[in-house]
């Protein structure tokens, strides 16, 4: 299996996104990356301003005081956070029982591919409509467990204008959703084609029995189900990134000499990265 790791080294050019990088690495000890690390920050922003399905190109900047990344236009005005979205649960104390079964070697694993590329995403970072924010949501709603399977399900839903545990929390930031037009223009933006099969279907990492079963596996055999579905997602949607990468914002050489970028055409749903 592929292993997180620090990146090149100088004189080398690169990626303009390197899916193999663990953003703990340039985060501040006991510091969330989601918050602290600058090469996350910066793939975020690389990544995901591009088009929108209107043709609008979704701009993020970085420079607005007190925000993570924006976006102001005739759209309106928005501000981002970046989200983990790859539950590992080794830090959660109702599952040691469980986690505590795996050698330590084996938990660092599955924490160090989810601190790649293919395991975040960025939502609106300001409380709205008075509802938590979809990342708080999805780690204190027990029907989620902060799991981003489940929380795709929930934003199906949301555009075909179903009930979902997540419901009022994305009825809250209709504008954001808006912008995708449909579930479809969402998955394909994000490049979350890994996670629907060729019907639009959410593959889910444990059965989900429209969420009428426990989100957090029960012991130990859905645990490394759960493990390995989630790392084939994350690996999946790495390849998936480095394809929209080499295709569309090409290089950068490390030693600073200049960067390129293309035109951002995204892979489609439901089919792996050639």
């Amino acid at each position: 299996m592929t292993t997180a790791r620090p990146g090149p080294g100088p004189g080398r050019a690169t990626a303009l996104i390197d899916t193999t990088f663990d953003f703990r690495i340039d985060t501040p000890p006991g510091r969330d990356p989601d918050a602290f690390s600058p090469t996350l920050r910066r793939y975020h922003r690389l990544l995901w301003s591009k088009p929108l399905p209107s043709g609008h190109v979704f701009d993020l900047d970085q420079s607005v005081p007190g925000r993570y990344l924006s976006h102001s236009s005739e759209l309106g005005d928005f501000t981002l956070s970046s989200d983990s979205v790859i539950p590992t649960y080794t830090r959660w104390v109702r599952m040691q029982a469980i986690v505590g079964q795996l050698p330590e070697s084996e938990r660092e694993e599955f924490r160090s591919l989810g601190y790649t590329m293919g395991g975040m995403m960025i939502w609106p970072g300001v409380p709205a409509g008075g509802r938590r924010t979809i990342n708080v949501e999805r780690g204190f709603n027990a029907r989620i467990a902060d799991r981003m399977d489940l929380t795709l399900e929930c934003i199906r839903r949301h555009y075909r204008g179903l009930d979902s545990p997540m419901a009022s929390t994305l009825i809250a930031y209709a504008k954001f959703f808006s912008l995708f037009e449909s579930f479809e223009g969402f998955i394909d933006f994000f490049l979350l084609g890994d996670l629907v099969d060729s019907s639009g279907a959410v593959r889910f990492f444990l059965p989900c029995d429209d969420f009428s079963t426990k989100a957090t596996p029960g012991d130990i055999k859905s645990y490394r189900d759960y493990k390995r579905c989630t790392l084939a997602f994350v690996a999946a949607r790495n390849s998936r990134i480095d394809e929209f990468s080499e295709r569309s914002l090409m290089t950068v050489d490390v030693d600073g000499l200049g960067v390129s970028r293309g035109n951002p055409k995204l892979p489609r749903r439901g089919t792996p990265p050639s």
